[in-house]
């Protein structure tokens, strides 16, 4: 089967962040839903509020993460941002089987981006990433289907359970947040 297919890539040496601004056109556009697979959450301020705006405007956004960090430091600054989703009303999810290694989101069933790049700002502009944005709807449902299947292996991450944090893990977060521009 032949689809439509753009590599994208970013890093130190470009003047424009492509691999984040595509990933915000498509959460921009989306109309239906958006699935995001990520080992680490830590979007900017413009990534972060598109997604907030697409929850508030009836938009499904769904995020999963893992539940085992390989940087602990990294983690609990994921686990802050995602907080800030499960509050504005995401689908929010740790996977439990091993290490998510996953580096992609899925928009309306129709587009789908997948490569090196994660959510993170190291990511968006630090690191030499590439991506492969793949405009086929039989593809995208592929990854959706996935998506679904990785969900029987997760625990959703709900308002309560977020609020039900204790103090301990609380600081850490906001500990590990204030560093999130270094990490």
């Amino acid at each position: 089967d032949f689809c439509d297919l753009q590599i994208i890539s970013s890093g130190p040496d470009k003047t424009t962040q492509q691999i984040h601004d595509n990933y915000l056109r498509l959460i921009n556009k989306a109309q239906k839903s958006i699935y995001i697979q990520t080992p680490y959450f830590i979007p900017d301020e413009a990534i972060l509020n598109a997604l907030m705006i697409a929850v508030k405007s009836g938009i499904e956004v769904n995020i999963m993460i893992p539940c085992m960090p390989d940087h602990p430091f990294v983690y609990w600054a994921t686990y802050s941002y995602l907080g800030d989703m499960v509050m504005a009303g995401a689908n929010c999810y740790t996977y439990n089987n091993g290490f998510l290694h996953s580096k992609g989101m899925i928009v309306d069933d129709r587009v789908l981006c997948y490569g090196t790049a994660n959510m993170d700002i190291r990511s968006f502009a630090l690191n030499f990433e590439v991506n492969a944005v793949i405009y086929d709807e039989k593809k995208a449902w592929e990854m959706v289907e996935i998506f679904h299947r990785d969900l029987e292996v997760c625990r959703q991450i709900t308002r309560d359970y977020y609020t039900g944090r204790n103090l301990k893990i609380r600081i850490k977060e906001q500990v590990c947040r204030l560093l999130s521009p270094l990490l």
